[in-house]
């Protein structure tokens, strides 16, 4: 920083100070105040988004790997016990229905989802920044002019022996107002347009997760049916009128009757 940076920032404290205990009236500009809680809001929601979207992904991600090697482990335990059963036929389904749900997943799917979705997140994040800096340069200018403004109105009430001074000090508060006036018109006029961009903009990333999402669990409906025609007719039945808990029991009940089971 600078020497004259440097003193700036200590003027700009010392007037953040005053304001504090009352001695420079702090200037209230309820537009912006609206203007930038709306534009707080907005960038919360979206850095939110950002990471809500990328957490959903890697769960996605995470879902079909578990899948698959639920499937292998299913695979095993079926395929060690006899390997012409029904059962291990549908194991061997399974896993080979997950294993294409997961390489279709990360072939069709992980490249569309970054670049219709996490990508145009990311970009518009990464405009916080700048649009920040520029409201805490309106901040500062703000500090700037309500101090050339405090030294004005003391300079009129009680006039100086010096004639140069009262001129001087009207040019800064001039000079400052007019530097103010600038940033904060600027962003009281932008920020709500950058809002007004929002829905066109997100819309397509939002159309795009959906089609992905309808894309991937049509296919797991399509690719999972298949292994059903390998169970007997009757189990959707006898599920649906809760005799699988009792069939589930039963075997409990005889794993308890082993002396390695038994109390």
């Amino acid at each position: 920083m600078s020497w004259s940076g440097f003193k700036k920032s200590v003027n700009r404290a010392g007037t953040t100070l005053l304001q504090k205990t009352g001695q420079i009236e702090r200037t209230v500009d309820r537009e912006f105040a609206d203007e930038e809680a709306k534009y707080r809001t907005f960038e919360k929601e979206c850095q939110t988004l950002q990471k809500d979207s990328k957490s959903y992904w890697d769960a996605m991600k995470a879902m079909t790997a578990a899948q698959t090697r639920i499937a292998e482990t299913l695979e095993i335990f079926y395929g060690s016990a006899d390997r012409t059963s029904e059962g291990a036929m549908a194991g061997h389904a399974y896993k080979r229905s997950v294993d294409d749900l997961d390489g279709g997943f990360g072939r069709e799917l992980d490249l569309p989802y970054r670049t219709a979705i996490s990508e145009p997140l990311g970009k518009m994040c990464a405009y916080f920044p700048t649009v920040n800096e520029h409201i805490a340069k309106r901040n500062k200018k703000l500090l700037d002019y309500d101090a050339a403004r405090s030294r004005l109105r003391k300079l009129i009430d009680k006039p100086s022996e010096d004639p140069t001074k009262l001129p001087k000090a009207q040019q800064e508060h001039d000079d400052a107002k007019e530097v103010f006036d600038m940033l904060n018109d600027q962003l009281i006029a932008e920020l709500p347009q950058l809002l007004d961009l929002r829905v066109p903009y997100f819309d397509p990333s939002f159309e795009a997760m959906i089609r992905m999402q309808s894309k991937f669990a049509e296919e797991g409906y399509e690719k999972l049916s298949g292994v059903q025609r390998y169970f007997d007719d009757s189990v959707r039945d006898d599920y649906a009128a809760g005799q699988l808990d009792a069939q589930v029991e039963g075997v409990l009940q005889e794993m308890r009757e082993l002396s390695i089971c038994g109390a």
